[in-house]
């Protein structure tokens, strides 16, 4: 499947990938649907790059790759959008996200918005979590990135756009964009991978994410706490 056609939009969907060569032709629905979609690659040793270039994404390849929050600063620095929505490679948006994102960001006082959660294939202790994920994200306005954050591309760039840290570089945002003002989790969700909930297993991802968070309150160097979080 390739991508044949794009309907006019003002939304520019920016992809961070490494190694995606599997899930990229699942983003060719979305891509139809807006102004474009970039693919930012970080080094990936399979055939990411080359696919992403025969589906007609648009492909920048990262020459000194430094991690997702710069592949996400790149995409945006690109992107020809007046809104960007930034988008994980194993993640499947709901069908009318176009309509959604754009009756949100009509309210000039939402800066961030983002998705519901959802996991394919998930048992029950793990819709559970996930239940408990969206209520925090909505009652404390604060998403994590595999939620499809989306932004006007103006106030990105006034916020300096994504901290480039190894890691937790969408947590930190969100912070900042918390501090400028609203931030909304819609009632409709993406769809991600299970992949990493398969890794280690429900708890053992779930404890890991606690952990790195706590790291991240008591000061522990983001280098360190990506080293943790990729051990694990």
């Amino acid at each position: 499947m390739t991508l044949t056609q794009k309907k006019t939009s003002n939304i520019s969907i920016i992809v961070p990938t490494l190694n995606e060569v599997q899930n990229l032709s699942g983003l060719v629905p979305c891509a139809q649907k807006v102004q474009e979609l970039i693919v930012v690659d970080g080094g990936s040793r399979d055939d990411t790059v080359k696919l992403a270039k025969k589906l007609g994404f648009r492909v920048i390849e990262e020459t000194e790759p430094g991690g997702r929050g710069t592949q996400l600063n790149t995409g945006a620095a690109n992107a020809s959008g007046s809104i960007l929505l930034f988008l994980h490679a194993d993640t499947l948006l709901p069908p009318d996200f176009h309509g959604a994102i754009c009756r949100c960001l009509q309210n000039p006082a939402t800066i961030l918005g983002a998705f519901q959660l959802q996991v394919k294939n998930s048992n029950l202790l793990l819709k559970v979590i996930l239940k408990f994920a969206n209520f925090r994200s909505k009652m404390l306005q604060l998403p994590y990135g595999d939620q499809a954050f989306f932004i006007r591309k103006q106030d990105f760039v006034k916020l300096g756009g994504f901290p480039e840290v190894p890691i937790m570089e969408d947590y930190i945002f969100a912070k900042q964009v918390k501090k400028k003002g609203r931030i909304q989790t819609l009632d409709q969700a993406v769809t991600t991978s299970a992949r990493r909930w398969q890794r280690l297993g429900v708890i053992r991802t779930t404890l890991v994410n606690q952990v790195v968070i706590l790291g991240y309150y008591m000061g522990i160097q983001p280098e360190k706490l990506a080293a943790f979080y990729r051990k694990k």
